[in-house]
């Protein structure tokens, strides 16, 4: 999911399903989505297969893509066993003491996150203004966390658990165009990120595990409002 087209693709359509603008079990064709968009299909046909996987699409057999209909309870509860998995990860690092490698990997998403968000009020409104590359930013933080617990049962839990729809680390709908609220959002998970990196190398097993369930809850309490403003 590494170019600019594919995340524009992606975050276009996040919020069409969010704003009801694509409606639950209307299909997406690739081509009519390539001319909405003005993009080729190779970027709407790998973001489609990444919606699959964050719980936007449903695939059908020979006829292509569907929008799943979307609940609060569908991904709070999924977010909720994510942050108790994404707890236990971090208390395992802590607890065995984090690698300078990935506390070398961790300082620098925080620090890209920093540099993403500093002065971002000022930008607000500006059409070339994007908070898009906090999503991959995010996705690499928790997988950082992730593997360095090295730990294949809760690897494979939080696979599971992340299929559900919105409950990935990398299923967040940021508009091309963020709000003052989405801001917000991610200004709190900054710190979050900021926070647990202290807590992992201070080796604070407890506390490590207690900011990755909060960072969880957080979560789940901003979709729910995104989902209920839209």
């Amino acid at each position: 999911m590494g170019t600019p087209q594919i995340h524009y693709v992606l975050d276009a359509l996040r919020q069409r399903i969010l704003s009801r603008a694509v409606q639950p079990g209307q299909r997406l064709v690739e081509l009519d989505v390539a001319a909405q968009l003005n993009v080729s299909r190779t970027p709407v046909r790998l973001a489609f297969e990444q919606l699959v996987r964050e719980g936007y699409l449903e695939q059908l057999p020979r006829r292509g893509f569907r929008v799943r209909t979307l609940t609060p309870r569908d991904f709070s509860e999924a977010i909720d066993v994510r942050g108790v998995l994404e707890g236990m990860a971090a208390r395992l690092v802590a607890e065995r003491g984090a690698s300078p490698a990935l506390l070398t990997a961790l300082h620098a998403c925080v620090a890209e996150g920093a540099e993403l968000l500093a002065g971002a009020e000022r930008h607000l409104g500006d059409a070339a203004f994007s908070l898009a590359p906090w999503v991959p930013l995010n996705a690499r933080f928790h997988g950082e966390l992730v593997a360095a617990a090295d730990n294949a049962a809760l690897a494979s839990a939080l696979e599971h658990v992340a299929r559900a729809p919105m409950a990935s680390a990398t299923a967040l709908a940021i508009g091309q165009q963020p709000t003052a609220l989405e801001l917000a959002f991610l200004q709190r998970a900054q710190q979050d990120h900021e926070d647990i990196v202290q807590a992992l190398s201070a080796r604070e097993a407890g506390r490590a595990e207690s900011l990755l369930r909060e960072h969880a809850y957080r979560s789940r309490i901003n979709k729910q409002r995104l989902f209920a403003t839209t």
